[in-house]
């Protein structure tokens, strides 16, 4: 019984792979990674696969959808290690459906993953929010289905072909590889190799799944059958593999098209299976040359990969590339920063906070109210456009009418634009309802897939299709397909250049809102607003003269012979959030070229821009304020309790200093932060008060910490949130600490709050 058990074909297929294959095992480790929340949980990958989305919503299609992409996968698996391994077993040959068969015994793998996957998807959307529990089985039926469909149509393929196509044209296929050489030398000595090997089997599983036993004559077999098998299946994997491949071109083809726009984790998936089925042909044609191909392809690849026709520049929408760019150096930056040009700019800030006082009545001194929110994705988006949502409530708008300045990072930064065009048209209608909750649904709108599937079916192939956009023409993208779906969740509101804020900015009808982004070239950051702000550059008085190390560009200025004021406002906020590999850094028409990515890796938190901004503008701030109150929206809970630590493995050794890195990333932007407003808050002649509001896992309050931040139910850090995360990021809002902060605010801007005037206790109504 166990030689019956361990000599049987699906074990020895097993144990070949884990010798042979573990290349290809390995991406059924990773996605096992992956499902079973071991892998890329921060990032939100394992809910890509447990929780897809199709057209913007989890349904019986979305998990169809991804029946097919694992049925793909598994065909390719099986297609590849048959093309490379059946040799190894020449019973095989005399077998009906040979390769039907393979598969059968092929199968422990994919079964393995297709369990572990069935129950971890089931088990996620049982406690998802569903209407019923039977939605569940209406979402696996949906995955059967897809999965059922994709192989009776690829075993339908091959059941016809090998059955016919092997016995009238198997001669004609022959003749036709004669003609390769390397083919037919290679086939010639895979068979040579095989009389020096023994992979010992005795039972195999039949198509219905019962062992039967190898017949012990098969070696009077071994000759011109075992030879046409390999030529008609390798045939049929190139057939195979080109279909999917034009596939792939169609949807890259009609990208734009939403109901052509799969599943991210599926065309995760296709993009696994076509590596999978190349690495079989690379091996079946090469073999021992397959090693030195593939890195020299690689190293030419890499050569290759700057010449023009394969550089495509990831750019910037609105911005004209056509002219010569302009001078990246220290010497033009300096000629940017003169105390004149600094002056200017500060004297036109300086009348928008006049304009933004004759608000309020003429012998008042208002609070300044500055938001500052980190970034976070669109986690950090949807929690500051609550945020400001439950701000609003109070007063019917009253603490926005007190802000004059908005910055942040990343998700952040897109939350506080998305929320600013809001509010910017409910001044002049009537039927726009800041408190509305459907634009919390279309902040959080899933804008991951089109990113995805861009990568898939149009950036790992030569980009070439193209869009106008203020008759300039562009390279579509990823960066695109971010744009384009953030401007369809929106319904079209942000679609403005960066110029169309600067009247309603410099009146002072909405706060300014000057987007930063990171020079990845010097580590600058670049400063985005219709109104020039160098003074975020140098130091107020000068005095360190050349010696000062110049901290940021203004865009407007810099680039102002490239159409700078039409730049896209998409693409200003993109710019913001552009998230290393889902996002592409947009490179920028200066010589050295300049890149941006995301400004999350200077200043996550928006602190230090509100603190500048403060400095800067003191002494208006001290004559005609009562002090500002600065609220800050933080995707994370600043303080956190020391979490334990344990004797470390070798493998933690190794990579615990990188971790420690990344995980402390926030909280030593946090220290620094602390540090820079303790300091601002001892030194400034006016009064500066912090409200903080912090996102926290559903029903936990600061106050009540006991675990690290690494260990908490935290939404993913990504462009797409699921149903549960969603929730646990809107009842945050509810937390001791957060509605502590929402009083705090009511205290200060109630419009019956008592002040003292003249010894007589009256109410601000009373005295307005």
């Amino acid at each position: 019984m166990r030689d019956k058990i361990w000599y049987s074909f699906p074990v020895q297929l097993f144990l070949l792979h884990l010798r042979k294959n573990l290349g290809l095992t390995l991406i059924w480790a990773v996605l096992l990674g992956v499902i079973l929340e071991y892998l890329g949980v921060m990032l939100g990958i394992p809910y890509l696969f447990l929780d897809p989305e199709y057209l913007h919503q989890v349904s019986w299609v979305s998990f169809f959808l991804m029946g097919v992409g694992f049925a793909v996968l598994t065909m390719g698996f099986h297609m590849s290690t048959y093309i490379m391994d059946g040799r190894h077993f020449p019973f095989l040959a005399i077998v009906n459906k040979p390769f039907i068969h393979y598969c059968v015994n092929n199968g422990l793998i994919p079964l393995i993953f297709y369990l572990v996957y069935i129950i971890r998807f089931v088990s996620f959307q049982l406690g998802n929010d569903l209407s019923n529990d039977w939605v569940v089985l209406y979402y696996f039926l949906g995955f059967l289905g897809g999965g059922i469909i994709t192989y009776s149509l690829i075993f339908g393929y091959f059941a016809l072909t090998n059955k016919d196509f092997f016995i009238l044209f198997a001669g004609t296929v022959d003749k036709r590889l004669r003609k390769v050489r390397l083919t037919r030398a290679n086939v010639l000595s895979q068979y040579k190799d095989l009389k020096n090997q023994n992979y010992k089997v005795l039972y195999y599983l039949n198509i219905n799944l019962r062992p039967e036993k190898v017949r012990p004559d098969i070696s009077r077999f071994e000759g011109t059958k075992l030879l046409r098998v390999f030529d008609q299946n390798h045939l049929n994997l190139f057939i195979i593999q080109i279909a999917l491949i034009l596939f792939v071109l169609f949807l890259g083809f009609f990208k734009e098209n939403q109901y052509l726009q799969l599943p991210a984790a599926m065309s995760a998936t296709l993009l696994f299976a076509i590596l999978i089925m190349l690495v079989g042909a690379v091996s079946f044609w090469l073999r021992r040359w397959s090693t030195f191909a593939v890195f020299a392809f690689v190293i030419l690849a890499n050569y290759f990969s700057n010449f023009n026709f394969l550089n495509r520049p990831h750019e910037a929408y609105g911005l004209d590339y056509s002219v010569p760019p302009v001078t990246y150096s220290l010497a033009h930056m300096d000629s940017l920063l003169t105390p004149e040009i600094v002056k200017k700019d500060r004297d036109n800030v300086l009348e928008i906070l006049k304009n933004w006082k004759s608000k309020f009545p003429e012998e008042s001194k208002p609070k300044l109210v500055m938001v500052a929110a980190s970034g976070g994705g669109q986690r950090a988006a949807l929690w500051t456009v609550k945020v400001l949502q439950s701000i609003y409530e109070i007063e019917q708008g009253e603490v926005l009418k007190h802000t004059e300045l908005l910055t942040g990072a990343s998700g952040g930064v897109l939350g506080e634009a998305f929320f600013r065009e809001v509010y910017l048209r409910s001044l002049t209608d009537s039927s726009v309802d800041p408190m509305d909750p459907k634009y919390l649904d279309q902040i959080s709108a899933d804008n991951l897939n089109p990113i995805i599937f861009t990568l898939l079916v149009n950036d790992l192939l030569i980009r070439n299709q193209n869009f106008q956009y203020n008759g300039h023409k562009y390279l579509k993208d990823r960066g695109f397909a971010f744009e384009d779906q953030l401007n369809k969740n929106t319904n079209g509101i942000l679609d403005k250049p960066i110029s169309a804020y600067k009247e309603p900015e410099f009146t002072g009808s909405i706060p300014l809102l000057p987007v930063t982004t990171l020079i990845t070239n010097d580590g600058r950051k670049l400063v985005i607003s219709p109104h020039s702000m160098s003074f975020f550059g140098t130091s107020l008085l000068g005095k360190m003269g050349s010696d000062e190390k110049k901290q940021t560009i203004d865009f407007l200025r810099f680039f102002e012979g490239h159409d700078s004021k039409n730049l896209r406002f998409l693409s200003a906020l993109r710019m913001s959030a552009t998230f290393p590999f889902i996002t592409p850094n947009i490179e920028l028409p200066t010589e050295p070229i300049m890149e941006t990515m995301d400004t999350g890796l200077s200043d996550n938190f928006g602190i230090q821009d509100a603190l500048r901004f403060m400095y800067v503008f003191q002494s208006w701030i001290n004559e005609n304020t009562s002090g500002v109150v600065l609220i800050t929206i933080r995707d994370s809970e600043k303080i956190t309790e020391i979490a334990p630590s344990f004797p470390p493995r070798i493998f933690e050794k190794v990579f615990t200093p990188l971790k420690n890195i990344y995980a402390n990333w926030d909280n030593v932007q946090t220290i620094q932060n602390e540090v820079l407003f303790n300091y601002m808050a001892e030194s400034m002649p006016f009064d500066l008060e912090r409200i903080e509001f912090e996102y926290a896992p559903e029903k936990v309050q600061a106050e009540e910490l006991t675990v690290s931040q690494e260990t908490m139910q935290r939404a993913s850090l990504n462009w797409r949130l699921t149903a549960r995360e969603k929730k646990s990021i809107l009842e945050s809002v509810y937390t001791l600490k957060n509605q502590s902060s929402l009083k705090r605010l009511e205290d200060l801007f109630s419009k019956n709050q008592p002040i003292m005037e003249d010894s007589v206790l009256v109410t601000k109504d009373d005295a307005q």
